[in-house]
This record gives structure tokens, C-alpha cells and sequence, in this order.
């Protein structure tokens, strides 16, 4: 039922009754009843709050029984305000539970924002060192594949040094074989040598068979001196001679080497040779200066000075070799160069000299090479060629 409707009906039911009270007391009055031993006046008066009482009980049962709202109101008010002040504590508390959540949500994400922030270097370094990381693989595979070549070029190395051994017990086996007779030919030494320029390429056979028969006369004369040169000991691989006569009929001029393949001792009945072919260039020009000294002034002494002069000449011979020449050693004045030693022995005490090794003359790859030693200030020390040192 709505509130309008309750209303009304109180006041209509307020009505009756009230009439219906006012009727029944004046009826009492008239009536002049007495109620418990009451005065008649006083007995009205009681039928008239009675009556009022009945009212008020009438109007408060009816809105008892119409409004639920109303028999909680009056019986669970204390209830309902203990509930309501602990649902407002309850309210308080889930507030500031949730002011301190946000606060700490808050905190949450500065911290969670900080963190980012902190972690944003972090995942750059994860990424350098991954990137590391991966480099410092593909150095490592690197690695093992320079490990298995050198074990590779170790292995080969260890069979250069078994084979080396192997040479070298022989090399030891030879020096026995040294000791025991005279080496008459060294290995490498040349047995025949000759410039080659042919004007015809048929000319190649002609060419190489002098060069060999000259070659195995040298050899012969030398390991069985004495006997007269009449067969043959020197012998050379035939495809070395058929190599070199291909390489000769070439346009050109060519030194042609036939060199011992070992050291030979005197009496031996076989020697091994090998063909050596180089283009005939010249290596040393007129007037060339070889190699220079310079002669202290305290350097006064003969065997100093000679020492000195031997190193000059050593000099010189070194960049001859390193120029192309076949010869095996420089020609200069034996005599010549001793009187220089004198000289310089005679010298004033405190003069500095400068010494030069000068070539006489144009060579070629085989030709000797005959020098000058002299002074740089003009003083000559003239030199009487083919003599050797």
C-alpha cells in the first residue's frame, strides 16, 4: 500500500473512531455509568482516553501490518543504526583501504615505470652482449677451424721434421763418409757452366751434349785424377736433359749449369748431376760500386785491417750473388791488396779512410767479376786481373 493511500485511511479510521469515541462518552456521561468506583465525570473521561488509546492502537497496528518498512523502523532501528554505523566504520575502512591501495597502485606503477626505466639499459646490454655473444661464437668456431688447421699444418710439420731427420741421419751418414775420404765435389758446385744463344732451335741437342761431355771431363779429372777420361761417370736424368733442351730452343740467351747432385769423394766411379737454366742477364756494370768500408782512424793494425778488407770483399760478393752472378767468388790483386794493408797500416795516426769495392768491367750471369779496392779520396790500387782470392 503507498504512503497517500495509508494516510488517508488513518485519518478516515482516526475519524471514526474519534466520533465513535465522543458518542460513547457522552452516551456514559448521560448515562451517568461509573466505572471502578470512578465518578461518573471521570468515568467519561476514562472512555474517552480509552477510546483515544484504542485510536492510537488501532492506527499504529494497521500501520504495522501494512508497512514492512514501518515494523523494521520501530523494532530493528537500534539494528539497523549498529549496522549502518558499522557499515560507515566498514565504509571508512574499505576507503582508506582503498586510498592506500591507490597509493600503493600508485607507488606500483612509479616503481613499475622506474623499473622499465632501469631495465630499458639492461635489455640494450642483454642485446650487446648476445650480440657478444654471438660474436665471441663465431670467433670460437673460428678458432677451433685455425685449431684443426694447425693441427693439420702441425701434423705436416711433423712429417717435414721425420723427413728432415730422416736427411739428417743421412746428412750424418754422409759426414761419416766425409771423414773418411776426401770430398773432391761439393753438392751444388758447378761441373760445366755456358752462355747459350741459339740461332737455330735445332741447334738445343748439339748444345747440351758438349755442355755434358765438358761437364763429365771436369767430373772426371777430379774424382779419379790421373786416369785418362775415357767413359763416362757423370750421369743426368733424361727428362732434366729433355726439359732443358725444350726450354733453350726459346729466343734468348741462357746460362746452362750442369751442377753435382751430392757431395763426391775422390775415387768414386758414379757422379749425379742435374741441369740448372737461368736467362743470361747482365749483373754488375763498369765502374760499380760493390760495397764500401770506412777504416777508423785507431784501426792500425795488419791482421785488423785485413780482417776488415776480407769483410769488404765478402760484402761485395754478397750483392754480386744477389744480382744473379753464377761466379764463385770475386777476382781482385792479391799483391796489390796486400800493399793496400801496408799502406793503411802507415797512415797518419787519427786518418779516416773510406775503402770501395769497384767492378773493373761489364758480367753477365756466369762471367767472374774482377774488382778495385779504392780510396775514395782519388788514391787508386791498380788491379792486375785473373787472379783470385
Amino acid at each position: 500500500m503507498s504512503g497517500w493511500l495509508l494516510i488517508v485511511a488513518l485519518l478516515v479510521l482516526g475519524g471514526v473512531l474519534s466520533t465513535l469515541g465522543d458518542r460513547l462518552g457522552t452516551r456514559v456521561g448521560k448515562a451517568r455509568l461509573s466505572l471502578l468506583g470512578l465518578r461518573p465525570r471521570n468515568t467519561a473521561v476514562l472512555i474517552t482516553v480509552l477510546t483515544g488509546s484504542l485510536i492510537s492502537a488501532i492506527s499504529l497496528g494497521l500501520m504495522l501490518l501494512v508497512s514492512d518498512r514501518l515494523r523494521v523502523g520501530l523494532f530493528q532501528l537500534d539494528q539497523l543504526q549498529d549496522r549502518l554505523q558499522q557499515s560507515r566504520n566498514a565504509l571508512q575502512r574499505s576507503t582508506g583501504e582503498l586510498l592506500t591501495a591507490e597509493r600503493e597502485r600508485n607507488q606500483a606503477q612509479q616503481r613499475s615505470q622506474q623499473l622499465r626505466r632501469e631495465l630499458a639499459p639492461l635489455l640494450a646490454q642483454r642485446a650487446q652482449l648476445e650480440r657478444e655473444r654471438d660474436a665471441l661464437s663465431r670467433e670460437v668456431r673460428q678458432r677451433d677451424a685455425e685449431i684443426r688447421n694447425n693441427k693439420q699444418e702441425l701434423g705436416r710439420v711433423r712429417q717435414q721434421i721425420a723427413s728432415r731427420s730422416q736427411e739428417l741421419k743421412g746428412l750424418e751418414s754422409h759426414l761419416i763418409a766425409l771423414r773418411r775420404g776426401d770430398v773432391v765435389i761439393s753438392s751444388g758446385q758447378p761441373l760445366a757452366t755456358a752462355k747459350v744463344r741459339l740461332e737455330r732451335p735445332e741447334q738445343a741437342a748439339d748444345v747440351i751434349n758438349a755442355l755434358l761431355q765438358q761437364a763429365n771431363r771436369n767430373a772426371f779429372n777430379r774424382v779419379l785424377p790421373g786416369e785418362t777420361p775415357n767413359r763416362q761417370i757423370l750421369l743426368v736424368p733424361r727428362n732434366d736433359i729433355a726439359k732443358l733442351e725444350t726450354m733453350i730452343r726459346q729466343p734468348g740467351s741462357w746460362v746452362v749449369s750442369i751442377l753435382s747432385a751430392a757431395n763426391v769423394l775422390r775415387g768414386e766411379r758414379q757422379v749425379l748431376g742435374f741441369p740448372d737454366l737461368r736467362p743470361n742477364r747482365s749483373v754488375v756494370q763498369q765502374g760499380e760500386v760493390l760495397a764500401s768500408t770506412t777504416i777508423e782512424g785507431d784501426l792500425r793494425e795488419g791482421s785488423q785491417i785485413t780482417r776488415r778488407l776480407n769483410l769488404l770483399l765478402a760484402a761485395a760478393y754478397a750483392r754480386a750473388q744477389r744480382q744473379g752472378t753464377l761466379s764463385d767468388g770475386l777476382q781482385f790483386d792479391i799483391a796489390r791488396a796486400n800493399q793496400l794493408v801496408r799502406e793503411l797500416s802507415e797512415r797518419p795516426a787519427g786518418q779516416v779512410v773510406q775503402l770501395e769495392a769497384v767492378a773493373l768491367g761489364n758480367a753477365e750471369t756466369p762471367d767472374p767479376i774482377a774488382v778495385d779496392l779504392r780510396w775514395v779520396n782519388g788514391a787508386v790500387l791498380p788491379v792486375a786481373p785473373g787472379r783470385r782470392n
